[in-house]
Formats: C-alpha cells, structure tokens, sequence
C-alpha cells in the first residue's frame, strides 16, 4: 500500500507541485528517497528518524522507499521533512491516508520533531489554492502563507501537533495573514542642499520608472541623493506587494508574516558577482535585480562593477524579468526595478579639478567612464552630472521641497500613467511603453517635434535614444498634469538625455 502527500519544488517564483510517495515493502530494513533529491533532502532520512524517535514512534523494520514525483524535477530544500513523515506515518497506519491526499505541506524537522521556518510559504500556498488543497506548514509561516486567502493554511509547532490534529486530539487553527509591515522613515529630500537639477532627475525618475545616471565628483551627494528616491516613491499597489514578496518569501527574506508595500530598495557593492546580481547558485535563487523588482537598484561606483555584470544588465533593462539558465532548467524571475548608477566622473573622481586631478587627465575618464559600454549607456532615460555643492550652499538652512510633497505629484503622475494603460498587459509607466502606443500618448506637437528630429540628427541619437527622450517627455507632461507633450517638454527631456560625460550640453 502506497500512501501520498503533495509539497512543491520551486522553480522562480512558480511552486510546482510533487507528489511523495511512501512504500513500505518486505525485505531488509532501509530508507531510501528517489527523485532527484539534493543533499538537504537526502538528509531528511536522519531528521525524519531522529524526530519520530523523539515522538516515541519507532520505524518500521522494513524497506522504506520514498519516491518525489515528477522523478525527473530537482527536489531543493529541506521543506521536504514534513511531508516525507506525513507520508511515512500515513504508510505505517498512523495517519489516515485520505486525510492527507489532498494536503500540500512543507517544513523542515528540527531532531526534537519541532518544526522550523522555510522560505517559499507564500508560492506554495497560491500552489494549493490553485490545486484547491490546504497546506500544513510551520506556524512561524502560517501568517505569510495566509496572505493568499484562496485556502485554508494550518501553522504547526511540531510534528506531534500535525499528527493530533488529524487524530481530532488537538486540531490547528486556520492561520490569519500577518500585519502590513511598516517601514522606517524614508530620508527626507529636503536635507540636501542645492543640486536643484538633480532633484528634478530624481522625481522624473520617480514618476516614469525611468532610468538615471548621476556622474559627479566624490562628496556632491550622489549617494545622498538616491538614499531619499524611496521616499518619494509611491507605495505598491496589491498586486505589486504580492509579486515582489513571492520573490523575498522563495529567499527567505520574509519576517513574521508581514507584507510590506514599501518598494524594496537594493545597493549591492561593487564586488558582486554575477550570480548575485542576477540570481543563480544553488536552487537558483533570485539575485539583486530581482529583489529590487517593482523598487530601486542603486549600484555606487558603476564603472567598478565588472564588465560580465554590466552587460548582464542590458536585457532586464529592456524586457522587465530575467531568466537564470542551467542545464536542467531555465528559471525566470520578474525584474522590473528602477535602475539609479552612480559614477565618478574618472578613477581619482577629480577630473574637473584642476589642483586635485590626476597628471592622466583627461584620458583617465576616457579610460574610467569607457568601461560602461556604449548600449548599457544607451539605456539610461536621464544623466545628469552633480557638481560639488559650494560651501555657501552648505551653510544655508534646508529650505528645500520636502519629499512628502514631492511623492504627491509622482503619486498623481503614477496614478494618471496607471489610468491611461489599464487596458494594456504589462504596461503601468511610461518607461513601459513602445511602438503604436508610443506614438498614440507621446507623440509631441509640432514644434517639440522639429526639435527632437533636429537634435537626433545635430547629435546622433540612436532609435532607442530618440523613443526614450519620448517616454522621458510624457512622464513630464504629467507632472506637470498636461494632456498633450510640447516643445518645453521635448527640450527638458532633450536636456537630461544629451549630457554626460561624452556629450556637449545642447
């Protein structure tokens, strides 16, 4: 007689279901588990031993053989443990078998039989509820996994809880869904003094999700300023905070239960590797680009970045997700952020100081700022260059915009882009939009079109180059909460996208 459970293998953010099996057959006492098992799960025959001994159950003195079905899909986790007992007992009488047919569980056994906390409770739940089925978890998880609502979500303490409830002894309380995490207080755009330019970048960026490079000498506050972005930004909607925490519950990164509608904000340092920039290693996790996902990626001193990294960039840029390839699978995850890069203008940062520069300049920033490639730059909406700010600027008081209302007119400007795209997939800003519908909502009047045309050809820009001053021009035209795009609009936008450092100001 077989006895089965259902528990799921996780592929991105996707959970998808496995059934495990359990024979109990005559022959020489063994426990074996088939199914492609990595090393966790393979150890979950000494977790599974230790925790039924400390329930007083011994195992049976036959061959044990748990199969996870589909055999040919990689089996991650310790979040097997539960349900591998779950089946054992129900093989060896303890549990009625139909009972647990139509269970997911997941949960790692600690040798006490106590269960401990997994990552992944909030996938595994929209799993269940798609195969309408409950799910067993541990209760540290059950709050997270409650958020769904779609099914009902048992938290258990141990594995003696789960065995009394399906006794009737001691049955576990459907789980609630946790509190909506507060967040500490965003920095206030106000504390930085002058950099009124840069300001504008930044709420332009807010508003249209559009990328921006800010090159300045070290100290102009370009770190300070991309600290206070989050502060401006408009809280998540629902379907945004359940996305963007199924991708921080599959890496563990989910605290008490709670969602968050803060947007996630990502500074990995310059040493990263590939991998945790753009996921991988083992079980393919999600990388920073990922977890920045509906949020900001602030990456510090760009041109360090090495170069594989860089250019792995360009195609998450482009397309809104990414896919992590292996052998045996291709795994994609969302990774639609807000990208701020942040460069010294050359290596000693110091190149428009004539009493600081090093003897190499000017080729030292020919050499430094060449090491972003010509398409990964290409890609950026707004480059702005951040001048020192003068002591005079220092010793006055803050008396600048607040970041409250400054979030009010990107919330506004979000709120009119979410509006005019409803009817479309993929599409909620305007750094989303191309083609025929590019043409439909920020096509410019007459004159703010002769002057794109003339500076696309005065000084090269390239199509992306000539859509993305578009796109950049309409976010604008919103914030100023204006139907249509004109010639201010065009050259505003013209004036962010033709400086940097190898470019003339038009």
């Amino acid at each position: 007689m077989i006895a089965r459970i259902n528990t799921v293998a996780f592929e991105g953010i996707r959970a998808r279901l496995v059934e495990v099996q359990c024979a109990l057959s005559p022959g020489l006492p063994g426990f074996s588990i088939v199914g492609l098992p990595d090393k966790a799960v393979s150890e979950a025959r000494e977790r599974v031993r230790a925790a039924l001994s400390a329930m007083s159950v011994a195992l049976p003195a036959r061959k044990i053989v748990i199969n996870l079905s589909p055999a040919d899909l990689p089996k991650v986790g310790s979040h097997f443990d539960l349900p591998i007992a779950m089946a054992l007992l129900a093989a060896a009488d303890l549990l009625n078998k139909e009972d647990i047919a139509d269970v997911v569980a997941l949960g790692e056994l600690a040798l006490d039989g106590s269960l401990l906390p997994v990552a992944g409770a909030l996938p595994a739940a929209l799993a269940a509820a798609e195969h309408e089925m409950s799910l067993f978890c541990p209760k540290e998880c059950g709050a997270e996994a409650a958020w769904i609502g779609a099914t009902k979500v048992h938290g258990a303490s141990s594995l003696a809880a789960v065995l009394q409830h399906f006794s009737g002894q001691a049955p576990l309380p459907v789980a609630e869904s946790g509190n909506v995490t507060q967040t500490a207080a965003c920095k206030d755009l106000r504390d930085v003094k002058g950099q009124e330019r840069a300001k504008r970048a930044l709420e332009i960026a807010a508003a249209g999700r559009h990328h921006l490079l800010m090159v300045g000498p070290p100290g102009s506050g370009k770190s300070m300023l991309a600290a206070r972005l989050p502060g401006i930004l408009p809280p998540m909607t629902p379907a945004e905070a359940l996305e963007t925490s199924m991708i921080q519950s599959v890496s563990g990164l989910l605290e008490g239960g709670g969602i968050s509608q803060t947007r996630p904000y990502r500074a990995p340092h310059h040493t990263a590797s590939m991998a945790a920039m753009v996921g991988g290693g083992r079980g393919a996790k999600p990388g920073e680009i990922s977890l920045a996902h509906n949020g900001v990626l602030f990456m510090d001193e760009f041109p360090e970045f090495s170069r594989q990294v860089l250019e792995t960039l360009r195609q998450p840029l482009e397309t809104g997700d990414v896919t992590v390839a292996r052998v045996n699978a291709h795994i994609r995850y969302p990774s639609r952020f807000l990208l701020i890069a942040a460069a010294n203008p050359c290596k000693c940062g110091y190149l428009t100081d004539a009493n600081r520069a090093c003897n190499r300049a000017p080729l030292c920033a020919e050499d430094y700022m060449g090491r972003i490639s010509g398409p990964l730059l290409d890609r950026f909406d707004l480059r702005i260059e951040v001048p020192p700010v003068t002591f005079q600027d220092l010793d006055l008081p803050a008396n600048g915009e607040p970041s409250e209302a400054v979030m009010r007119r990107v919330t506004t400007a979000r709120a009119v882009q979410a509006d005019r795209y409803a009817d479309l997939d993929d599409v909620t800003t305007n750094a989303d939009i191309e083609g025929a519908i590019l043409e439909q909502h920020a096509s410019p009047d007459a004159d703010g079109r002769e002057m794109l045309v003339k500076a696309s050809e005065r000084f090269g820009l390239s199509a992306r180059g000539y859509h993305r001053v578009l796109r950049v021009a309409r976010t604008i035209a919103d914030l100023a909460e204006e139907p249509h795009v004109s010639r201010k609009h065009i050259a505003e936008a013209l004036s962010f996208r033709l400086v940097s450092h190898r470019e003339t100001v038009v």
